[in-house]
């Protein structure tokens, strides 16, 4: 049994990890969120009190930083300002989040020596073109294209520099789009849910023709303890579930899915530099440590997603109409 810092673990895949070991292992968890808009202290909730210790903080407090790494075991980094747009319209909160905060975590890391894995994004390799046959491999050249995606690309390679200068004992995961219980009516896959559960017209940015490689974030959660538990130190690992699908077929499968015509949706505006294509060849986690995915029929993974919805307005509801109305200012 150890005791494991998740930051950002109130966060969706951050949340979902933490479930997922309480779940699976007998590990004690130390949660560090700063409950921005994504974080959501109720996303915790049921969980035993006597294995999951709250702290409301920020990573790049260097202070209670010290204190945290000072009686855990490892560090799961989850924390990280990730939505597109937001940072498109004030970039400076992903600088102090995904780089300041990084590094002030592996500063903690070097002075107590503690394993360290952090969690990154596909996005850090730009994108692929719709018609182009390949997919991203741990030695895709880096070409991020948001201040999102270059903040997680810097926050990547401040990880592999104190590993190679410090010995700091560090992986890093970059892995395809999450979905599943616990995220944010802003992203794409729960907004066209609660739109259809609000009686509202689900969105579909431009054409629909975007792709993304979607992985349930149980998967991910599952990716993830098994770099941490078997992971090479200063390796990276890509996460993916073969899930290649372009945003018009999500949104017509979701329609189909609530028992809706799958034509009941609206195009709007498209999102600014929106990246055409997305997709993760997961091949080295896979045979170098015997991952494998739970959910391979994204199908059954969006069911099983929809019925949470369904099933857990209190805790998307409070934050709905805001979004939506945020949205609307935008044309979107």
């Amino acid at each position: 049994m150890a005791r494991i810092l998740v930051t950002g673990g109130a966060g969706f895949i951050g949340s979902n990890f933490v479930h997922h070991l309480v779940d699976t292992t007998d590990h004690d968890v130390v949660v560090l969120d700063k409950l921005t808009y994504a974080g959501n202290r109720a996303s915790l909730d049921g969980l035993p009190a006597g294995r999951v210790e709250f702290v409301r903080g920020d990573i790049a407090d260097a202070g209670l930083v010290d204190e945290l790494f000072g009686r855990v075991d490892s560090v799961v980094h989850y924390a990280a300002e990730s939505h597109n747009d937001n940072s498109l319209h004030d970039p400076r909160p992903f600088l102090d989040t995904n780089i300041i905060g990084t590094y002030t975590l592996l500063e903690a890391a070097r002075r107590h020596d503690r394993r360290f894995h952090h969690i990154s994004t596909d996005e850090v390799y730009g994108d692929l073109e719709l018609d182009d046959p390949a997919r991203f491999t741990e030695t895709t050249p880096y070409n991020p294209s948001s201040p999102y995606s270059s903040t997680k690309a810097g926050s990547d390679l401040l990880v592999r520099a104190w590993v190679r200068s410090f010995g700091v004992r560090a992986t890093i995961s970059n892995c395809s789009n999450n979905y599943g219980p616990y995220q944010h009516v802003e992203k794409f896959i729960p907004r066209q849910i609660t739109n259809v559960l609000r009686g509202i017209r689900p969105k579909l940015y431009g054409a629909g023709e975007n792709v993304r490689d979607w992985i349930h974030a149980d998967d991910h959660s599952s990716a993830v303890l098994t770099i941490l538990d078997r992971g090479t130190i200063g390796e990276t690992y890509l996460i993916g579930a073969d899930g290649e699908e372009n945003n018009k077929d999500v949104v017509e499968l979701i329609l189909e899915l609530m028992g809706l015509p799958r034509d009941a949706y609206d195009h709007v505006t498209d999102r600014a530099g929106h990246d055409l294509r997305y997709a993760i060849d997961s091949t080295k986690l896979r045979t170098e440590l015997g991952w494998l995915p739970r959910y391979g029929d994204f199908r059954a993974g969006l069911e099983s997603t929809i019925a949470w919805y369904r099933d857990n307005e209190s805790w998307w509801a409070p934050s709905k109409d805001a979004t939506e109305a945020f949205y609307a200012t935008k044309g979107q």
